[in-house]
């Protein structure tokens, strides 16, 4: 496997209810190493700019609004296929359809989909770009 770097965000709800440091121990456990980690209050610029793709959806107001309710923690991390490894960590988008053990199982909300806990690149091209908006 290819050593990658990728973008992780520990969104508002997990941050807001003290999971930052589980969290980071997983990416620990799992080979995923911090390379680097800013907690920022995401700016309605930054936030329309890196959730650009989904402009015009239904959801993205309110994804817009519940991304800048609180400071959010963004993190670079690297490891061997880092991508797909912290993929496969987050869980499914749907917390109620993650398996267990996976971030979005434990720390995402139930009832709101929105809030699930943890953002991560979905291929190269999305990390760099990502990458580069905190980075």
């Amino acid at each position: 496997m290819e050593l990658e770097r990728t973008l992780s965000i520990i969104k508002p709800n997990a941050v807001k209810e003290n999971h930052i440091g589980e969290i980071i121990t997983l990416f620990e456990q799992n080979d995923l190493k911090v390379k680097q980690l800013r907690m920022i209050k995401l700016d309605k610029h930054i936030a329309t700019q890196f959730y650009n793709e989904h402009i015009g959806k239904g959801f993205f107001q309110e994804l817009l609004d519940f991304m800048l309710s609180g400071e959010v923690v963004v993190l670079m991390l690297e490891g061997e296929g880092a991508i797909a490894r912290y993929r496969t960590l987050m869980g499914a988008t749907n917390p109620n359809n993650a398996d267990e053990g996976t971030l979005r199982a434990l720390f995402g909300s139930k009832s709101d989909l929105t809030q699930n806990a943890v953002h991560g690149s979905d291929c190269v091209a999305s990390a760099k770009r990502e990458l580069g908006l905190f980075f």
